[in-house]
């Protein structure tokens, strides 16, 4: 008889949440390939989904622990490593402190289940203020000014894509990386089903990206002045009465007479030269937002990663309020998300509202305020290195691989090597945990179970969609929440022999009582003994069990008997090409929780910095040449670079540049094969091979994300065969978004200079 047996699974590699039929021959993977019957995919997947058996029987990926032994990581067993962890972390914290330990986030603990839930259980067993994650060099501006408007971090309305007529994505390459803070798979082909109905598509980019190619309309703006853009659409609706606001919406308006205000000065012939738009573009997109049946904007990563992010992404959902297109089918909607969360519980329309800096939170070095629980990452370096006795002394990094992914780079690595312990939870020994006193590598991706806690809060439909491990875990393998689980109690002074089952039993107890005596949970006023007694049926603990609890307590939910056929994890387990709950719904004004109960268009911090963007007008045009970032459809993180099948082909890390400025630098003259040139920033310089292309705004130059794979004593041979270069290198650790503390990645002055 055949062992072999089919599995399914949500692809954790990327937002799209792609549904995955795996075959699976005993222990051995074979083919994996699209999910025909999952609810949000329909089978589609990207070129990453089909790697993930490559990535877990990648040679390079850790099995076991690693100590630093005289500058050497060598492999040791979990019993030493945690003996290691429980000596030197808790001499750190007694002579030093809680916040002489500082903490990193890497972007891959959003896609996995045990990460985004047991993730706090090691913040809180560290008790340190410094917190620092991969938010701040990505999408926080987006939340920040969701915050200030609708009142929470994850307020954020993402485009109801498959029934607007009308789409204008800014900064953002779905044909390269799907949605980002907006889970839809297959963002391409729905793009295309736009078109294909009769609708129109608009990329506004620096770049012909693939996105644009397919579009109706490619607008090349000049890096990091989406802002402008957006306040001028905003001064021409206002200024040729094209303002239309939903009747549900205006009674919920507060701030429509200070947003008028503030665009008064921002004409389209002001921005014009310092966005590179005639204002006659301009004038047509504010015409055709506004007189489109549906419309919707979406603005991403070349949005926020730059010094106006929280201004342009505040601007984007400006927009869509004043041509009536906010929580309205075709526009932009709320997802309301199985798991529940900040827009489905507790007073309903209400709430505390949204500011940084609480508790008077701020960094020691240049007093950066706290913005929703974390630092700025460009802040990291120089909280451990100027900050004397107050400083970091020890570091946590969670997935991550910030020497590469944040900005000064060299001075990070630098300030690296200051650190008396440092400890990664990693898959990799990468540019970052080569600096690690202790790596704890989690299990594969095939080898945990997994559902989309956060991503599924921004998903296009409400969808819920649960996978169970593909294949158990290796001999001696803890699982991921055991390990951050365990490494939050021995932070704690637990010692080495912490159980991190005991933790999970505390943290799930406390999610219930909390639960029952809220009085707008479904179970309020239930007894805990009883729904803890549901909960561990066969045995059930860790993520499953606590993913069943927010799913029979959200807005679907089981009710733990009350709603008989509700969602549960069991629910799930049922169905295992996931449960789709219906297309978007108007949400407003129950989801919000602003303290006045009302829609904030016009923010006191973020009317405070019109200013500032009025100031910067000129200050866009004084620079040559300016830098941004690019992502490849099959690399989107450092890692994938260790994979042969992703960075095999076309994928390279070269200079994109315009074919005039190659002109204008003599490069087009060069007789070898390759043409070099030094790029340089404030901060540091690079050398790279040149790409020449008419497909960028002359003035403007791009290199990827992610590479830079030089460093000795790293573990990834393929990625270092590779190598390319690390542009994080350009990046200025003082250059931000005031309002987030969220790096500038886009619009990074440089200068080129021609190598003989």
């Amino acid at each position: 008889m055949s062992d072999e047996r089919i599995a399914y699974r949500t692809c954790p590699l990327c937002e799209a949440g792609c549904g995955l039929e795996i075959t699976v021959k005993g222990s051995t993977i074979g083919r994996i390939r699209g999910d025909m019957d999952d609810v949000f995919s329909h089978g589609f997947i990207c070129p990453k989904g089909s790697t993930l058996k490559q990535l877990h029987e990648d040679p390079d990926r850790l099995r076991k622990p690693h100590i630093k032994r005289n500058g050497v990581h060598v492999e040791v067993e979990w019993d030493e490593a945690w003996a290691e962890i429980a000596g030197r972390l808790q001499d750190v914290i007694e002579r030093h402190g809680r916040d002489a330990v500082g903490v990193y986030l890497g972007n891959p603990g959003a896609h996995s289940l045990s990460a985004m839930l047991y993730n706090r259980t090691l913040l809180q067993g560290l008790g340190t203020h410094n917190r620092f994650s991969a938010s701040t060099v990505d999408q926080l501006p987006k939340q920040v000014a969701a915050g200030y408007m609708f009142g929470t971090g994850v307020s954020v309305a993402v485009p109801d894509l498959d029934r607007t007529d009308y789409l204008m994505i800014l900064g953002a390459n779905p044909y390269a990386s799907n949605g980002s803070v907006c889970t839809a798979p297959d963002f391409p082909g729905r793009i295309e089903a736009i078109r294909a109905r009769g609708g129109k598509v608009v990329v506004v980019d620096p770049r012909r990206t693939r996105t644009a190619e397919e579009a109706d309309q490619w607008i090349a703006i000049r890096p990091a002045t989406d802002a402008l853009f957006l306040m001028a659409i905003v001064n021409v609706l206002f200024a040729e009465n094209l303002v239309k606001i939903q009747d549900h919406i205006a009674p919920l308006l507060n701030g429509l007479d200070e947003v008028r205000e503030a665009s008064t000065e921002f004409t389209p012939e002001r921005v014009a030269q310092a966005t590179g738009l005639e204002p006659f573009v301009i004038r047509q997109v504010a015409r055709e937002l506004s007189a489109a049946k549906t419309a919707a904007l979406y603005g991403r990563i070349g949005t926020t990663t730059t010094e106006f992010g929280t201004t342009a992404s505040w601007l984007i959902d400006v927009v869509n309020t004043l041509t009536g297109n906010l929580d309205s089918v075709g526009g932009v909607m709320f997802t309301k998300p199985a798991l529940g969360g900040p827009t489905t519980r507790g007073t309903s329309g209400k709430g505390g509202g949204f500011r940084i800096g609480r508790g008077g939170g701020k960094t020691k070095v240049k007093g950066y305020p706290e913005v929703m629980g974390e630092y700025p990452a460009a802040a990291m370096a120089e909280e451990i290195t100027d900050a004397g006795d107050d400083g970091i002394k020890a570091l946590v990094t969670v997935a991550g691989n910030p020497i590469l992914s944040t900005p000064h780079s060299r001075q990070l690595s630098d300030a690296f090597e200051k650190l008396e312990l440092m400890i990664s939870v990693d898959l990799y020994l990468n540019e970052t945990t080569r600096h690690a006193d202790v790596i704890l590598p989690v299990p594969s991706q095939l080898q945990r179970d997994h559902y989309d806690v956060l991503l599924l809060q921004f998903a296009i439909r409400n969808i819920a969609n649960y996978s169970t491990p593909v294949l158990p875990l290796d001999e001696g393998q803890p699982d991921e929440w055991e390990i951050l689980a365990k490494l939050g109690m021995i932070a704690q002074g637990l010692g080495p022999d912490a159980d991190p089952h005991l933790a999970d039993d505390l943290a799930i107890e406390g999610l219930v009582r909390n639960s029952i005596g809220d009085p707008s949970s479904p179970i309020h006023g239930r007894h805990a003994e009883e729904i803890i007694d549901v909960l561990n049926v066969e045995g059930r603990r860790g993520p499953a069990r606590m993913l069943d609890f927010m799913l029979q307590t959200g807005p679907y939910g089981a009710g733990f008997g009350s709603n008989v056929g509700g969602a549960s994890l069991q629910l799930l387990l049922d169905h295992q090409h996931g449960v789709d709950f219906g297309a978007l719904e108007s949400r407003l004004p129950d989801a919000l929780r602003t303290r006045t109960g009302m829609i904030e268009l016009a923010p006191e911090p973020l009317i405070a910095d019109v200013p500032r963007l009025l100031h910067s007008i000129d200050e866009f045009t004084k620079n040559r040449f300016v830098l941004v970032g690019r992502r490849h459809l099959k690399t989107n993180n450092s890692w994938m670079h260790n994979i042969q099948v992703l960075v095999k082909g076309n994928v390279r890390c070269s200079l994109q540049m315009h074919t005039d400025d190659a002109k204008s630098l003599d490069l087009l003259d060069e007789l070898t094969d390759e043409i070099f040139v030094t790029v340089t920033s404030r901060v540091g310089s690079v050398v790279v091979p040149v790409e020449i292309t008419n497909d960028i705004r002359p003035g403007v130059v791009s290199l990827p994300h992610g590479w830079g794979h030089d460093h000795p004593g790293t573990k990834m041979r393929v990625a270092e065969s590779l190598s390319g270069v690390n542009s994080n290198v350009l990046s200025d650790h003082e250059a931000m978004d005031p309002l987030s503390g969220t790096s500038v990645l886009n619009g990074i002055p440089v200068s080129i200079t021609r190598i003989s």
